[in-house]
C-alpha cells in the first residue's frame, strides 16, 4: 500500500498590499489572462487553471512566492501552483518544476469575460488560508478524508476491512463507498473532528456533523461494474496519493485492487479533484479489465442514507444529463442532498440497496461525474428545488467549460 506523499503542491502564496502596489510591481511587465465563456448563467467559484509554461513565457523566471494574481479591480486573489511529478527538480531555479496556476473567479450571470493578471512582487508574499485539503486517516484505521469549505467525505481503507482478532477487538466495514460529513462552517474541520478524545461528530454542535450512512452501499457516489441485473463492486481501497493539497485545490488517487465482476476481473483508480467553494467533487474512475471491450459502470446512491430513527421523507429524481439526484427531509437534524452527474451516462436503474447512473467504460480510459451534497443547515441550499437548480447549472458547466488564454503586458 502506498503511505508516503508521492507528489506535493506548493500553497499558493498572496502579495502583501504593499508589495502589490510598489513601483517594481506596477513597473514590471506582467502576464494578463483572460477567460472567457458562453453560458448566461452564475458561475459561482469558477476554478481557472493553465500551465505555469504559459506564466514563465510571459514572466520569465517568476517564482511562486514572488507573483500575485489581480482581478481586474486590483484584487489580490487566492491562488496556487502545483507541482508538475513526484520530487520534480528545478536545479536552474526558473520555476520548471511547477505544473499549473490555479485561481478562481465568480461570473456574475450573464458576465462572459474576466481580465486579470499575475505580476513580479519584491517581497515573499504570505500564504492563503486552506479551503481544499486530503489526508490519509491511519489512525482511524486508514480513513482517507478530504473536504472543502462547503462539505467534508471519508472512505475506507485496509486496516478498517481487515477480519478483527476477536469478536469486537474492533470495527470492521467491508465497502468502496463514499461517505459525507455534512459541514455549516467553511474553516477545516477534518482533523478537529478526527482528533483523539474528539467523538461528537455525530451530533450538531455547530460545526456540522457525520450524519450520512454508508454500510455496504455505495454512498454517495461509489461506483461498480452493472451487467443488467447485479451489481458487483470492490472492497476498501488499498492504496492512495495526494497529488495537489490546497489552497484553492486538492487532487488525490485511490487505488482498489482487482475484484470478480461477473467473471471479467476489474481493477480501479479514483482521481478526486475538490474545489473550493463547490458542493460537488470531480472524479475520475479509470478501471482496467481484459477479455471485452468495454464495461457498463454505474455510480450510486444509498437508498436508506440518515441515521436511524429519522424517518425521512425521500425524493429521487433523475434528469438528462445524466443527474441523479436525492432530497431527504428528516425527522431532526435539517434536510440534505445528494447528487451524482454523470455526463455520459446511458440510463438509470437501481438495486436493493443503491439508485444508479449507468455509462460505459473502456479499459484505461478515465470515465468522469461529480458527486456531492449539501445540507439545509448550512444556509444556501434550502429545498429540493434549490438542489436541483444547483445541480442544473453545475452540468452546464460541464458541458461549457471556461477558456483561458495568456498575453504579456509590457
Amino acid at each position: 500500500m502506498t503511505r508516503s506523499l508521492a507528489s506535493f503542491s506548493f500553497l499558493a502564496l498572496a502579495a502583501a498590499a504593499a508589495a502589490a502596489s510598489s513601483p517594481l510591481a506596477h513597473a514590471a511587465p506582467a502576464a494578463t489572462i483572460t477567460v472567457s465563456h458562453e453560458l448566461d448563467i452564475a458561475r459561482p467559484s469558477e476554478t481557472i487553471v493553465l500551465p505555469w509554461r504559459e506564466i514563465n513565457r510571459a514572466l520569465p523566471g517568476a517564482l511562486i512566492q514572488r507573483i500575485a494574481v489581480k482581478d481586474a479591480a486590483g484584487r489580490v486573489l487566492p491562488y496556487q501552483v502545483t507541482n508538475i511529478a513526484p520530487l520534480a527538480k528545478d536545479p536552474k531555479n526558473i520555476g520548471s518544476a511547477y505544473g499549473e496556476l490555479i485561481f478562481q473567479h465568480s461570473f456574475a450571470a450573464g458576465e462572459q469575460r474576466a481580465i486579470f493578471t499575475v505580476e513580479h512582487i519584491d517581497t515573499v508574499a504570505p500564504p492563503f488560508p486552506v479551503k481544499a485539503f486530503a489526508r490519509f486517516v491511519p489512525e482511524r484505521l486508514d480513513d482517507f478524508a478530504w473536504e472543502n469549505d462547503k462539505l467534508a467525505h471519508r472512505t475506507y481503507g485496509p486496516a478498517l476491512g481487515a477480519p478483527a482478532a476477536s469478536p469486537g477487538a474492533k470495527e470492521v466495514l467491508v465497502t468502496s463507498g463514499l461517505d459525507i460529513w455534512f459541514k455549516r462552517v467553511p474553516y477545516p474541520i477534518v482533523d478537529r473532528w478526527y482528533n483523539k478524545g474528539h467523538d461528537h461528530y455525530h451530533k450538531d454542535e455547530g460545526e456540522g456533523m457525520d450524519m450520512y450512512n454508508v454500510g455496504k452501499t455505495r454512498g454517495a457516489g461509489g461506483t461498480g461494474v452493472w451487467d443488467g441485473t447485479a451489481l458487483y463492486t470492490g472492497k476498501n481501497f488499498s492504496g492512495w496519493k495526494v497529488l495537489a493539497n490546497g489552497p484553492v485545490r486538492a487532487v488525490f488517487e485511490l487505488s482498489y485492487d482487482s475484484w470478480d465482476a461477473g467473471g471479467t476481473p476489474v481493477s480501479e483508480v479514483k482521481r478526486f479533484t475538490v474545489d473550493a467553494g463547490h458542493y460537488l467533487d470531480r472524479i475520475d474512475s479509470t478501471f482496467t479489465f481484459a477479455g471485452k471491450a468495454g464495461i457498463d459502470v454505474a455510480v450510486g446512491l444509498n437508498k436508506t442514507p440518515t441515521d436511524k430513527g429519522q424517518t425521512p421523507s425521500l425524493k429521487v429524481s433523475s434528469k438528462a444529463p445524466g443527474i441523479l439526484m436525492q432530497w431527504v427531509e428528516q425527522a431532526s437534524n435539517g434536510a440534505m442532498g445528494t447528487a451524482i452527474i454523470l455526463p455520459t451516462s446511458t440510463s438509470f436503474t437501481e438495486d436493493g440497496l443503491n439508485h444508479l447512473v449507468v455509462a460505459p467504460a473502456a479499459s484505461g480510459k478515465p470515465l468522469r461525474y461529480y458527486a456531492g451534497a449539501a445540507w439545509s443547515r448550512a444556509g444556501e441550499i434550502l429545498s429540493g428545488q434549490d438542489w436541483e437548480r444547483y445541480l442544473v447549472a453545475a452540468a452546464a458547466r460541464d458541458a461549457s467549460p471556461v477558456r483561458v488564454s495568456v498575453a504579456v503586458t509590457p
